[in-house]
């Protein structure tokens, strides 16, 4: 049976075996903490589906196009809900490996930094759903719609529903990004301030890069990336001034063992 994963405290020096040992384990617990929420979402998967399903309007049916699919499309809905579910405890077990790589001042940063991302990705997850999601699908169903016999194919829906609030809740963590960039002195205020409209166009690349090829979605979700591109600069501008003051600007060194 294996153990919990033992965190190592910085500068511990341990082999490399012992390393790809806490490695294997901590994958361990992460599939564990998925297999658990999988059971969850799986027994209530029916009751995500129609949560899923609600942005598409009513006089549209879900269709599937084999006798496997309704099985696999349900599967996938509940595994997409899993992960979801379990992401806090996979960024906590990524964390626990590679904290010895950091000061012991640094981590507690760390730790506030990934507490903050989680906050972040549920807060872009639900303005997916609600806000981008719904008129998104109404847009792209009612497109043209005269022209076309439009139906919906439930496992492509629910896959495209899925990336979108999944993608929209990681680029909502762009402030935590930027942030451990300023922290690790890799990126400075004063940079960002100067290449701000870089920074704003890698941001609407990023935009693009997202579900949802029409300008609806596009519009909708560049607008709050913007936002919370601008507010990164200014947060960065005031931790900066802390941390300077303070002396903890992390570096990071090499793990030990390594």
């Amino acid at each position: 049976m294996a153990r919990l994963p033992k965190r190592l405290g910085h500068g511990e020096s341990v082999d490399l075996v012992s390393h790809l040992d806490e490695l294997r384990t901590r994958l361990i617990v992460s599939l564990g903490a998925v297999a658990v929420a999988f059971a969850f979402t799986y027994a209530f998967r029916k009751t995500i589906i129609e949560w899923l399903r609600a942005p598409v309007p009513g006089n549209f049916e879900l269709t599937t196009l084999s006798p496997a699919e309704p099985f696999t499309t349900s599967f996938t809905v509940a595994l997409y809900a899993a992960i979801a579910i379990a992401i806090p405890i996979l960024v906590w077990q990524i964390w626990g490996f590679l904290a010895p790589a950091f000061e012991e001042r640094s981590q507690h940063t760390v730790v506030r930094l990934v507490a903050t991302a989680t906050f972040l990705l549920a807060c872009g997850m639900a303005f997916a759903y609600w806000v981008v999601l719904p008129n998104t699908v109404d847009f792209l169903i009612g497109f043209d719609s005269e022209l076309y016999d439009t139906q919906l194919r439930a496992s492509e829906y629910f896959s495209f529903a899925a990336t979108l609030i999944l993608a929209v809740g990681v680029i909502f963590e762009l402030p935590v990004f930027i942030l451990g960039l300023v922290r690790l002195g890799v990126l400075t205020s004063a940079r960002l301030r100067r290449n701000r409209r870089i920074g704003m166009g890698i941001a609407l690349i990023g935009v693009v890069l997202l579900p949802g090829v029409e300008f609806v979605s596009m519009a909708l979700q560049a607008a709050p990336v913007l936002v919370l591109f601008e507010a990164s600069i200014w947060l960065a501008v005031f931790f900066e001034k802390r941390w300077r003051a303070a002396g903890v600007f992390a570096r990071a060194v090499p793990q030990a063992g390594a």
